[in-house]
């Protein structure tokens, strides 16, 4: 079959073979992302979507209906493929939580599936003839993945752009329009040979997108390469990190009668480390998110054993879990914060940070007293779910730079992951207080390095870990700042600002890493401007679009007058 025939033929599509086609499309997108990493395959599934709008011109709403079918159709099969990863977190504890396990593996790519069927929509709305259409897809697909990353306290996960990530020089782009500009080009690249199949008709040179196309690819990977090559990694002086990965299973991680033995793995594996001397040339000891299945503050023996192990001139950097100030000293506790505590010589608590974004279902049920009461419950199992706290900030490392700390999934937030002077990001300024989120501040001074505390744990050995690390790679290139990144079960690593991995812990295995912490660079374009620029980029596409709709009307009404 030839090219426009295979065009013509999914154009033509009907019924229950244009759904499969359009999932079958999504699903096998995902290839492009990590752990695979087959970053030049949605060249093949990203025309098919062009061409399933193409077949959308006819039935109800011109064709808006059933290009909004194809995408939720497109969509659900790639979060589907995509975060098939979750249900591993439901058998953590199957008694409780395994009868839910099909409905959450199916529920959030479905609901995730809405905004592409939005963006098909929205495409179709503004659909032309030609090249251009291209253009249109990409404006609308970004607009609804931006929409995704914000709406509902958001969720960017697997964002298009992601798949221009895996080659490291590709991914240096981040740091000029961050991954929103990096997923508009990558559905206007990845489309763009669609128009290969179009008539001559309709598009005078057909080459003309996939030869503009590949320009801003070479484009890219020239700049990465110089950017590569001109940026070596160099690192604080004296300043050395140690990070503990225990590969805890999640039953002893959260079972408080697992504390001794917990505590005595933390402790040898700190102490073992590459360096015969122990902990004494180590400035920062790093552990895990929720590293203890008790209150850190409230186990005097474990602060006790803390103290112990650390020389003078090391502090501990650990997640735990924190009750709130107002609990009472003994008793149940009805809810707590996810917290960062940086623990110096003698053990005493120098700093705490309290997680800002919570995860939803995971961390904190939405209407949480009626659910309760119905007798459903997060996965974490908090009576009450976590609080969130109330502003993202440094904080302060002894002998090392300041660093800003970062939770789980805090890091996959682009733009809001670090806050700038005031409050963070437009939306969030604007419309997050009637989301109910927390007001996140900044005091404006940059951090020296990222903190990046996870518990990919829940998730097994699945694309999920592999994904989540990805993700906070491309954090470090946007804002140009470094990554210390401590998983329970991997993927652990000291990152650079350009995301060179330093060294790193793979996935599943128990051990130490030690290694110097690397040093900042300038603030990246992305950095000092936001999404700004690539909004201005995105508004002057559908301005093009428009007027490509505009003139195309115009050249019709002519005809027929003639």
């Amino acid at each position: 079959m030839t090219f426009k025939r295979l065009a013509h033929a999914i154009v033509l599509a009907e019924g229950w073979w244009r759904i499969l086609i359009a999932f079958l499309a999504g699903a096998s997108s995902t290839l492009a992302l990590p752990p695979t990493d087959v970053w030049p395959l949605p060249f093949i599934t990203f025309p098919i979507l062009v061409w399933l709008v193409d077949g959308s011109s006819g039935g109800r709403l011109g064709g808006v209906l059933a290009a909004a079918a194809a995408g939720w159709s497109f969509g659900f099969g790639y979060f589907l493929a995509g975060l098939y990863w979750i249900g591993h977190a439901f058998l953590v504890d199957a008694k409780t939580f395994g009868w839910l396990l099909p409905f959450a593996v199916v529920a959030l790519p479905a609901a995730m599936a809405v905004y592409t069927a939005l963006g098909l929509a929205l495409a179709r709305l503004i659909w032309t003839r030609g090249a251009t259409r291209v253009l249109a897809l990409a404006v609308a697909l970004t607009f609804v993945e931006w929409l995704r990353g914000h709406l509902f306290t958001g969720f960017p996960w697997n964002a298009y752009g992601y798949a221009l990530i895996s080659p490291l020089w590709l991914a240096q782009g981040a740091a000029l329009i961050g991954i929103w500009g990096l997923t508009f080009c990558a559905v206007a690249l990845y489309a763009s040979p669609a128009v290969l199949a179009d008539d001559r008709a309709h598009t005078r040179r057909p080459w003309l997108p996939c030869a503009l196309g590949a320009a801003v690819i070479v484009a890219l990977a020239i700049y990465g390469a110089v950017r590569l090559e001109q940026t070596p990694t160099r690192f604080v002086e004296g300043v050395q990190v140690r990070i503990m990965q225990p590969n805890l299973q999640q039953d002893e991680k959260f079972n408080y009668s697992q504390k001794q033995e917990v505590m005595s793995r933390y402790l040898a594996l700190s102490e073992r480390g590459s360096q015969s001397t122990g902990l004494r040339d180590v400035t920062l000891l790093i552990w895990p998110e929720s590293a203890f299945p008790f209150f850190l503050a409230r186990e005097p023996d474990a602060l006790a054993q803390i103290a112990k192990l650390l020389p003078e001139g090391t502090a501990l950097i650990t997640g735990a879990i924190r009750p709130p100030d107002t609990a009472p000293p003994h008793g149940p506790v009805t809810s707590a914060y996810n917290s960062i505590y940086v623990i110096g010589h003698g053990g005493a608590i120098l700093s705490v940070y309290d997680k800002v974004h919570l995860v939803p279902f995971g961390e904190y049920l939405p209407f949480q007293d009626l659910l309760e009461r119905l007798g459903l419950m997060q996965l974490t199992k908090v009576r009450g779910g976590f609080i969130a706290g109330d502003r993202r900030r440094n904080q302060a490392a002894p002998g090392a730079p300041n660093f800003l700390p970062l939770v789980c999934y805090e890091i996959i937030f682009p733009g809001d992951a670090v806050p700038r002077s005031g409050e963070t990001g437009w939306f969030y300024r604007h419309f997050g207080r009637y989301l109910g989120w927390p007001t996140v501040t900044g005091t404006g001074e940059r951090p020296g390095w990222l903190l990046n505390l996870t518990n990919d744990g829940w998730f097994g050995a699945s694309a999920g870990p592999y994904q989540h690390f990805q993700q906070a790679r491309v954090r470090a290139i946007e804002e140009g700042l470094p990554l210390v990144r401590a998983a329970n079960s991997g993927i652990s690593a000291v990152i650079d600002p350009l995301g060179r991995i330093v060294k790193s812990l793979p996935l599943g295995s128990m051990g130490v890493l030690d290694a110097p912490l690397p040093q900042p660079i300038a603030p990246t374009p992305y950095a000092r401007l936001g999404d700004g620029p690539v909004g201005v980029i995105v508004g002057i596409a559908f301005l093009w679009v428009m007027g490509s709709r505009w003139r195309s009307r115009a050249n019709a009404t002519g005809s027929m007058k003639a």
